[in-house]
């Protein structure tokens, strides 16, 4: 594969995180913030909040690392090994991970959204849960897929 293909991915894959990480420095603190002014009474959620957003963004992270390491395998011509299947193993996790801790956040997203009388926030906690599900089984079915390629890879070099 060319590397200009896969140059442009590692690229894409950098201008993802950008809008996450300054998401976490510039937004995050003040939504939870605006948590404690609207609704004094669930002031002790703000820190819940703060956790569950932190936390998927770790993993979000771990996951766009493993996203430019199976890049830099396919760089070096090693797009079916298993260093590939662990890379998509781990996407995987990682999104199942975001899912559930947002599936976590749902009830704090709807004591928001009644506060403020915004169903929108409903709506984003499940687009959240609904896109890193569809990540988890794509992910799942390349998987599936490299791991059935790397075996008739080997039983064709067996047989020959």
């Amino acid at each position: 594969m060319q590397r200009s293909s896969t140059l442009f991915l590692k690229v894409s894959v950098f201008l993802i995180g950008l809008p996450v990480l300054a998401a976490c420095i510039f937004l995050v603190p003040g939504l939870s913030h605006l948590i404690t002014l609207y609704s004094p009474e669930f002031a002790f959620l703000r820190f819940v909040f703060l956790a569950g957003v932190y936390g998927s963004a770790l993993v979000f992270f771990q996951a766009l690392y493993q996203a430019f390491v199976l890049l830099n395998l396919i760089d070096r011509s090693q797009p079916f090994s298993e260093a590939s299947v662990r890379c998509l193993k781990r996407i995987k996790r990682s999104a199942v991970i975001i899912s559930m801790l947002y599936i976590a956040q749902l009830p704090l997203l709807y004591l928001m959204a009644e506060g403020d009388d915004a169903p929108g926030l409903i709506v984003l906690g499940l687009l959240i849960i609904f896109a890193s599900l569809v990540i988890a089984v794509f992910a799942a079915v390349l998987q599936r897929l490299l791991n059935d390629a790397i075996q008739l890879k080997s039983e064709v070099d067996l047989t020959v």
